[in-house]
């Protein structure tokens, strides 16, 4: 399992930085493992296809896991019309394109050729519900990535690692980012450590 904060830490091979388009000053000096965001939960109303394409443009796709096409919060049709354009885009900057999944996806619709890696977004009651699980099982016999946001506990980070997550991303160090990096990394160990069964029991 990979965390990745978007807040500036220093990076390891399980530590890593969220990017977001349109969220201020960022860096990676000192950084290497990161994903790219379209910053689209937080300021929708920034967000444009041509930004966000000229934005990855500049950055390093060595350490780059994913790069999230564009989407709408909790409606997975709307998603679904926004990102597809965006997908084939993204994978020829020499991204790995996400797809974020919304409340309404299902297996079934997904156009899994199109994407490298599967973003479980949503409403919170759906990101941790069963659809959200069938989809990240089917990633996964599908040699996807799988990753999922808005993770701040331990008890959402095992249920990530137990659907089939390589990586989560929170604000959980955006506060106190000296004391809670070693919480996160604790929580990294335990994850290790843990049994599957023992974490879905």
């Amino acid at each position: 399992m990979i965390y990745l904060s978007g807040k500036k830490v220093s990076c390891t091979k399980d530590l890593g930085v969220m990017l977001s388009f349109n969220a201020g000053k960022q860096s990676l000096r000192g950084h290497s493992l990161f994903a790219a965001d379209n910053g689209c939960f937080v300021q929708s109303e920034k967000y444009s296809d041509e930004g966000y394409l000229a934005w990855l443009d500049k950055l390093d796709r060595t350490f780059c896991l994913f790069a999230a096409a564009p989407d709408v919060v909790g409606d997975a049709e709307k998603t679904r019309a926004r990102s597809y354009p965006m997908l084939p885009k993204i994978r020829r900057l020499g991204f790995k394109a996400a797809f974020v999944i919304q409340d309404g996806e299902t297996p079934d619709q997904i156009r899994w050729d199109e994407l490298d890696a599967i973003f479980i977004g949503g409403s919170t009651e759906w990101k941790l519900g069963p659809i959200a699980a069938d989809i990240a099982s089917e990633a996964k016999k599908r040699g996807k990535w799988v990753h999922m946001g808005r993770v701040n506990s331990f008890k959402r980070m095992r249920l990530a690692a137990a659907i089939g997550c390589d990586s989560v991303d929170g604000t959980y160090l955006a506060f106190e980012p000296d004391n809670r990096k070693g919480k996160i990394e604790k929580w990294l160990q335990k994850l290790k450590q843990q049994p599957l069964l023992e974490m879905v029991g």
